[in-house]
């Protein structure tokens, strides 16, 4: 499929769509946004950061907007519920789903809404969820999804506000062959404290494409944990942008099982001095699946600290990468950051590629990276079948630990890690060669 005929279906969407009821300022934003998309066009592998990513499965048919209108059942939501959270929000096609949400009643200085509720009801702050890099920048489904986005989330804290249960948002796709373009704000005030879990599920050969903007302010700290396990013939498109404010803190997790082709990016920067992050996941792929995280961390200010650390496990023909790039601007002296990749193939078809860097121009700096590709610990299997256990349960044991190790970077949560544990023990359940 040509280049123009790979993104010519998404701009007669985009003028097929109907935006009279919205604000000017975001029609006109919206229009920025898909000229953008339209001179871009889907990444090739020619650009560096798209080089290990086959994005076939996308170019093969387009993916128009779905319309929402899937049914799904309460009880279809129960794989994936998490037992410890206290507000919900549930969207099927990108769309809100009223009557599988459970918002319950927010602290004050709490708003949690969907993101056309949220427009309607306080437009000042959805402004802020459309930067002028949707128009100007390099990233093609950033640029597609600001123009046709159609609902996501928004949960806004105010200074020292302070919600002691995660907030938990689940989406949900079920419209084959067609896009849910999701996009969602997260913005805590200062000295303000939340946790969010998002999870991606469905089933058929549909397309996520969803942003989240996030801003923590001075002294704020929010953990988010991403769990992706989309249907395995689905494509999910994810991007994390998220800028810290002086002493902020932000912990990021992602455990990503599903689709057949998944990627997400994460963008980070560091606004303020004394700010802090954690960059922490798990990649599980088996079959022929494509799995990709790649992270920016952009240090702008001194005195920060940043510590990344992911794991990836690649099975049968299954291909998983790891692009991390952490750069460190002259003025941010005393940074302080490191990067870690180990990877685990358990295929001979599968393969990883990995590719962590450091780009240093301050000269006080304490930064390190580093990766690792191998196979399983044959002395470890021979400990374990040597004591019994046969051999595809201790290779089973010997991943569900590779795993365990980075979840066990979420601190100060047991019930998460426990979630997050069962979904790599189903996973497992599922069978590794």
């Amino acid at each position: 499929m040509s280049a123009l005929a790979e993104i010519q279906p998404y701009v007669e969407a985009f003028k097929a769509q109907l935006h009279t009821a919205e604000p000017g300022w975001l029609k006109q934003r919206r229009e920025s946004a898909m000229q953008r998309f339209a001179e871009l066009g889907f990444p090739t592998r020619k650009q560096e950061a798209w080089r290990f990513t086959d994005l076939q499965p996308l170019q093969r048919a387009p993916f128009p907007p779905a319309a929402g209108t899937s049914k799904i059942a309460a009880a279809d939501l129960a794989p994936w519920l998490y037992a410890d959270a206290a507000h919900r929000i549930v969207l099927v096609d990108g769309v809100f789903a009223p009557d599988l949400s459970a918002i319950g009643k927010l602290p004050e200085g709490v708003w949690l809404a969907s993101t056309t509720q949220t427009l309607r009801a306080w437009p000042e702050l959805l402004n802020t969820a459309l930067h002028e890099t949707d128009a100007l920048g390099a990233q093609p489904f950033v640029a597609l999804n600001a123009a046709l986005f159609a609902d996501g989330f928004v949960l806004a804290l105010e200074p020292n506000a302070v919600l002691d249960r995660a907030v938990e948002v689940i989406h949900v796709g079920r419209a084959a062959g067609r896009s849910a373009q999701l996009r969602s704000l997260i913005v805590l005030g200062a000295g303000s404290r939340a946790t969010v879990i998002e999870t991606f599920a469905g089933e058929g050969g549909y397309w996520t494409n969803a942003v989240d903007l996030i801003t923590v302010g001075a002294g704020a700290a929010l953990r988010h944990v991403k769990l992706q396990d989309e249907g395995t013939a689905a494509i999910h498109i994810g991007h994390n942008r998220i800028e810290l404010d002086r002493d902020a803190r932000y912990e990021n997790f992602i455990l990503s099982l599903g689709g057949k082709l998944a990627r997400t990016d994460v963008q980070l920067k560091f606004d303020g001095e004394g700010a802090a992050c954690g960059l922490f996941g798990a990649t599980l792929l088996r079959g022929e699946q494509e799995g990709t995280i790649a992270t920016v961390v952009d240090h702008a200010a001194p005195r920060c600290i940043t510590r990344e650390y992911y794991k990836s496990v690649a099975a049968d023909r299954a291909h998983g990468v790891f692009l991390g790039t952490i750069g460190v601007r002259p003025h941010a002296q005393k940074t302080d950051a490191n990067q870690l990749s180990k990877n685990l193939l358990l295929g001979a078809r599968a393969a990883i590629d990995t590719k962590p860097e450091l780009e240093i121009l301050a000269d006080d700096v304490k930064c390190s990276h580093g990766a690792t590709v191998g196979d399983l610990d044959e002395a470890a299997l021979f400990y374990l079948e040597s004591r019994g256990i046969p051999p595809a349960e201790a290779r089973h044991i010997l991943v569900e630990a590779f795993a365990a190790e980075v979840i066990e970077r979420i601190e100060d949560d047991t019930a998460m890690r426990a979630h997050l544990g069962r979904h790599v023990a189903r996973w497992l359940a599922g069978g590794v060669a």
